[in-house]
């Protein structure tokens, strides 16, 4: 009598296993080169300072990626083999806080903010985590679909050099557009 595998309990062979391990590694990793590159320069910090960003960022996620894997406690991690790393989604503020706050006394205000936002955060989580029956992957999965069909417009626009909204980028300065 033969007993099948689920196929999330499937193991692979190592060729396969070995290429989808590298593949998220490497996605992880530049995500989380990327951020602290941008934040950086942002902050208008010293190449040795960016390195030390990186490098920080870095371990963290490493740590981070241990916790979630083996979990703390039975509610503390998620206790699958995932990596963790550097969300785009902050880029934004943090550069804006960057700009206002240029240097070392940017980055504490932005160290700051990161922290207390990661506290709020695992103190909601429990909260969060019983409204997730209100929203089914039907649900989920339209307001994803909807907001990527919404960029499109934008991402299309940009890329044949027409500026739409208010974070288009200037292809051609006005300053020299009188050249062209």
């Amino acid at each position: 009598m033969s007993t099948s595998v689920h196929p999330v309990d499937e193991i692979l062979p190592v060729g396969k296993m070995a290429t989808l391990g590298l593949q998220h590694v490497l996605i992880m990793y530049a995500g989380a080169v990327a951020v602290p590159l941008i934040i950086g320069r942002a902050l208008q910090l010293s190449p040795e300072q960016i390195s030390m960003l990186i490098s920080a960022d870095l371990f963290v996620c490493g740590i981070v990626t241990l916790i979630q894997s083996f979990g703390m406690t039975q509610w503390f991690g998620v206790q699958l083999p995932v990596m963790m790393g550097v969300t785009f989604a902050a880029v934004a503020p943090i550069v804006s806080m960057a700009k206002a706050t240029p240097g070392i006394e940017g980055a504490q205000l932005i160290f700051g903010a990161v922290i207390g936002a990661g506290l709020i955060s695992i103190l909601i989580a429990p909260i969060v985590s019983r409204m997730l029956r209100f929203f089914p992957p039907v649900v989920t999965g339209t307001i994803i679909a909807v907001i990527g069909i919404t960029l499109m417009r934008i991402g299309i626009n940009w890329i044949f050099g027409n500026p739409v909204g208010p974070t288009a980028p200037m292809i051609i300065s006005p300053e020299h557009a009188q050249w062209l």
